[in-house]
């Protein structure tokens, strides 16, 4: 350009050499034109500022983005949409959505007015943290102001671009699909398509994603059948999560027929797509399919990494095969594959789950050798192998390693070995290793707090757990939901389910709102202690249900296995109690206790035999859905 005698010019500049390094993901080379730029007299301009602003923020490194961005304020560029949008959405994208609110208010205040594409950043960043309240905050803020306009003339409302997209309605419907409220989720796609916009592969994945999350594998595979009725053909995003869904249930043949088809359809299988595969078979214990899959991998062009065999170490350590996972790494070797930092510290950790704590000692150097992380990183995998496996004499022996090798204690440290003796009930071991954070001069943190409460929950003292949440107060640190779990379990462990139900009032009136964990403890709890404290555990049953069905909650088919024996211990005949639960039971529950239904009124009907006749199925929320349009 400038042999031919071009001069450059700040559009030159943007148009070609720095949003090039963006996309390239060299955001020092980008930074570096700017520097020339103002070298050869050439001032930065809004666009420069958004690009990389944009590009510190898709990289994750927020700092450097408001730096960036706190240099345009400088400069008077902060009365520009496109660069409050740059920063906004790196700060969403990072999850720091008090800082997000602020730039957005702070932004009204100087009169900008806020885009489509900022609306749904917002919406995004608050489905990214789960914050419901706010996303919908967001979305109802849009429909208003689109209102507000109607009024004045239909006119605007086209030319303002402010109705809602198939992105606007993505982002709520990867909201609820994340939350498991599947129901909330139809909802908006049956409101999507009343407004004339189309589902797309990106909604029709969120979909079958979030039926998979939930378990209700069946669901998924009808969102994916329709998703191809519909002449959308599903690209190996959607493939990937279905295979995922096949190999997590164990169904390898169905998982199987699927990559056929997904190579008959021209979609390419990814190396994800074997590597889900691979995954499938070693949790199934099938090793010798494992490797044929990577054979299959190699003559289809797909040359395997270090993941792949990270995988099968991995599952083979989850065996209990270490010798023969320790021989992965020859194979990799041979393969041309260089091992990582992941590989041995993956075999360090099978290594310390036997209690070969020397072995895992030469794995641990050598994750040294790789890395360039600090030495505590590796430390801290290797000692929570050792908790975790419940060999605390190996895990003191790890600590005395740090120490001779002069790496110094962290709060992580610390909570690690709490969690070992917490998980070992050894309430007494907890109480020293909290002693002596004290004595180096370490202040317990919520974790700390949490994992004692833990320990004092299974030994049993329930008054020293309470003593601990008074303490925690006093510190001004709050119960957290795990906190709360764990209490609930260690109460109607100790035949005291009223208190579980006062833990679970007072955390609500905390402000704190129920996970699935939450609920599960709290169900299976209660359950659990049906048959000694009826009264008592009907009402908090009634209350925790009718909560998860306004939810749009629904449980697993192994759950409601697990829930419906405990049921039976209380009812012999299903009543108010089972009813209420079964409301949260998945729909091939409900179709399995149909046909039993049906077999037990033929069976009491005289045992006269009767001509095969197929069962009429339920139907699933989903399908209701879609009978309903």
């Amino acid at each position: 350009m400038r042999a031919a005698g071009i001069d450059s010019s700040v559009h030159a500049y943007n148009n070609s050499l720095i949003r090039a390094y963006i996309m390239a993901q060299n955001l020092q080379g980008a930074v570096s034109c700017v520097e020339e730029m103002e070298i050869e007299g050439i001032f930065p301009n809004a666009a420069t500022f958004s690009a990389i602003i944009s590009g510190y923020g898709s990289s994750g490194n927020v700092e450097a983005a408001e730096k960036w961005f706190q240099r345009s304020v400088s400069e008077n560029w902060n009365h520009n949409v496109a660069i409050y949008s740059s920063i906004i959405h790196a700060y969403c994208k990072a999850g720091n959505m008090e800082r997000a609110e602020a730039l957005v208010a702070d932004m009204e205040e100087q009169g900008l007015e806020a885009t489509l594409g900022l609306y749904n950043i917002l919406m995004d960043g608050y489905a990214r943290c789960h914050i419901e309240a706010q996303c919908l905050n967001v979305f109802h803020k849009l429909k208003a102001r689109i209102v507000t306009f109607g009024k004045s003339g239909l006119e605007r409302i086209n030319d303002t671009g402010l109705s809602p997209t198939a992105v606007t309605y993505g982002c709520l419907i990867n909201l609820y699909t994340k939350l498991g409220k599947m129901m909330k989720a139809l909802e908006f796609c049956k409101e999507m398509k009343a407004q004339g916009i189309t589902l797309n592969r990106n909604t029709y994945s969120m979909l079958v994603d979030g039926y998979v999350q939930l378990g209700d594998f069946a669901n998924a595979f009808s969102v994916f059948e329709d998703m191809s009725e519909a002449g959308i053909e599903p690209d190996w995003v959607t493939y990937n999560i279905l295979l995922k869904a096949f190999c997590k249930s164990r169904q390898m043949t169905r998982a199987i027929q699927l990559l056929g088809r997904m190579k008959t359809r021209g979609c390419s299988p990814t190396i994800q797509t074997y590597i889900t595969i691979i995954d499938g078979f070693m949790k199934t214990g099938d090793v010798r399919m494992a490797y044929k899959t990577v054979s299959e991998m190699k003559l289809a062009g797909c040359r395997p990494n270090a993941t792949t065999y990270n995988v099968i170490m991995h599952n083979l350590v989850q065996l209990g095969q270490i010798d023969r996972a320790a021989s992965v790494i020859d194979e990799m070797e041979l393969a041309g594959v260089q091992p990582n930092f992941r590989s041995y510290t993956t075999l360090m950790q099978g290594f310390a789950s036997i209690g070969e704590i020397g072995l895992a000692f030469k794995c641990l150097k050598r994750v040294n050798e790789i890395t360039q992380k600090p030495p505590i990183i590796s430390y801290a995998s290797l000692l929570k192998a050792c908790c975790k496996a419940g060999r605390m004499q190996n895990a003191i022996a790890v600590t005395e390693e740090m120490a001779f090798a002069g790496v110094p204690m962290n709060n992580y440290i610390f909570n690690t070995l709490l969690d070992g003796w917490a998980q070992r009930g050894d309430m007494w071991e907890a109480y020293g290793i909290m002693q002596k954070m004290r004595q180096e001069g370490f202040t317990p943190d919520i974790h700390s707090y949490t994992s004692f409460v833990n320990a004092c929950c299974k030994a049993g003292d329930m008054q020293k757990a309470t003593e601990t949440i008074e303490e925690m107060k006093q510190q001004d640190l709050q119960p957290n939901l795990q906190t709360y779990t764990i209490l609930i379990h260690g109460w109607t462990s100790v035949s005291h389910p009223e208190k579980a139900l006062i833990c679970y009032d007072e955390m609500k009136a905390a402000g704190l709102i129920p996970d699935k964990p939450l609920y599960y403890c709290i169900v299976t709890s209660l359950l659990s202690k049906a048959a000694i404290a009826r009264e008592t555990v009907r009402n908090g049953v009634l209350q925790v249900t009718s909560e998860m069905v306004d939810q749009g909650m629904c449980i697993d088919l192994a759950t409601a296995k697990q829930w419906q024996r405990s049921l039976m211990n209380v009812e012999r005949r299903p009543g108010e109690l089972t009813r209420a639960v079964e409301r949260i039971f998945p729909p091939e529950w409900k179709a399995t206790a149909e046909g039993a239904r049906v077999k037990e009124k033929r069976g009491s009907a005289g045992n006269i035999p009767t001509p095969t006749t197929t069962t009429k199925r339920n139907k699933s929320r989903y399908q209701i859905m879609k009978r309903e349009e």
